[in-house]
């Protein structure tokens, strides 16, 4: 009789080290695929690179034009006099000016939005994760990128990305 109780003891000790030895193990998520595969961070990326490429395309049609503006007074500078001449590049070099102003201006534009997303992106998700960790007994997620190696099994983006999904559809970013 005394030897059950001692191996029931045992029993107990192991099993309660083996539960409490599971919940520290660090699992990890890859923050990037969710940004990226997530409805709501596929939705924004494409809206950002929508955005940009319209922007780039009108940038470059006025580029264009003021090259050609430029042949112009190239192909005027002898037949129009010197003042003329100065004015005509003066006004020329104002609008390449404005141009690279409108092309930075694009990019901090987008680049701001980026961040928008990945901050509310990222607000959604922090609880979500919460949430999981309480549910599933994690005390520890890294990200992925952050990790040398690791089991396969450790990862949980995949069950993010599906709780994300059902809890941010989309990303306002105007």
């Amino acid at each position: 009789m005394k030897f059950y109780k001692k191996i029931t003891f045992i029993l107990i000790i192991f099993s309660i080290f083996q539960t409490n030895l599971s919940a520290d193990v660090p699992y990890y998520l890859d923050f990037k695929y969710i940004l990226n595969q997530s409805d709501a961070g596929k939705q924004a990326q494409n809206y950002l690179k929508n955005k940009l490429d319209n922007g780039v395309q009108a940038l470059k049609k006025k580029e264009k034009a003021i090259q050609e503006e430029e042949t112009k007074i190239i192909k005027q500078k002898k037949v129009i006099s010197a003042e003329e001449y100065k004015k005509k590049v003066t006004n020329l070099r104002n609008k390449v000016e404005s141009l690279q102003k409108e092309r930075n201006s694009l990019l901090a534009k987008v680049s701001k939005q980026r961040s928008k997303a990945k901050a509310e992106l990222l607000k959604t998700l922090n609880p979500i994760i919460k949430e999981y960790m309480k549910e599933k007994n994690i005390r520890m997620v890294l990200d992925k990128k952050s990790m040398l190696l690791a089991d396969e099994s450790l990862d949980i983006t995949q069950d993010i990305v599906k709780l994300l999904n059902s809890k941010l559809k989309t990303i306002k970013l105007n």
